[in-house]
């Protein structure tokens, strides 16, 4: 791979914004399903893994060592923010993989966080806002953590937001099904 701010398009001295900017135009532009069925589909697929590998090189550069990565002395590895990248890119098993390498005691509130955020992606609610509260608790000042567990609780996919549950007043099943109960026996309703 040539050098990697080439490929993107951008300045060695670019922010992370305009790096991420220039990622994703590219991404649209010569992902693979664009070209299903088409002539260029290899060469499209062969342009999209170069962008993922530039896009992958600056990061692990900009990081500067200071986590985990790919490469590094500690083989199997991986950073946190490239952790976050894999989550962005829907590549949820390799970011879960990662994310399980690491040892308790570097189970953080960011740890918490991403664990909620694979599981928010797939669509298991429930999971990602235990693990959002979980990060919430550690870090009760930090707004990522805070939106992403609000945003779970007001997912119409989920209960959080109705009455009866979480400990407010409301009508839940059981209370239809002892309602039926209760008119059964008084009524012989069911007979």
């Amino acid at each position: 791979m040539g050098d990697p701010y080439t490929i993107l398009g951008v300045r060695r001295n670019a922010t992370a914004d305009e790096v991420k900017k220039a990622y994703r135009e590219l991404a649209v532009k010569y992902h693979p399903d664009k070209y299903v069925g088409n002539s260029l589909a290899e060469l499209a697929e062969a342009k999209m893994k170069e962008i993922n590998e530039a896009y992958d090189a600056i990061l692990k550069e900009r990081e500067g060592g200071n986590n985990y990565d790919y490469g590094s002395q500690q083989p199997g590895r991986t950073s946190k923010r490239h952790i976050r990248v894999l989550i962005e890119r829907s590549r949820l098993d390799e970011a879960e993989t990662a994310l399980r390498l690491c040892v308790p005691h570097e189970r953080d509130a960011e740890w918490y966080f991403l664990m909620g955020s694979i599981a928010y992606r797939r669509g298991w609610f429930d999971e990602a806002q235990r693990n959002w509260n979980t990060a919430v608790t550690m870090e009760p000042n930090n707004p990522e953590y805070r939106q992403a567990y609000y945003r779970v609780r007001q997912n119409p996919f989920t209960d959080y937001n109705r009455p009866g549950n979480m400990g407010e007043q409301g009508c839940s099943a059981c209370d239809c099904c002892t309602a039926m109960l209760c008119a059964d026996c008084l009524c012989g309703f069911c007979r």
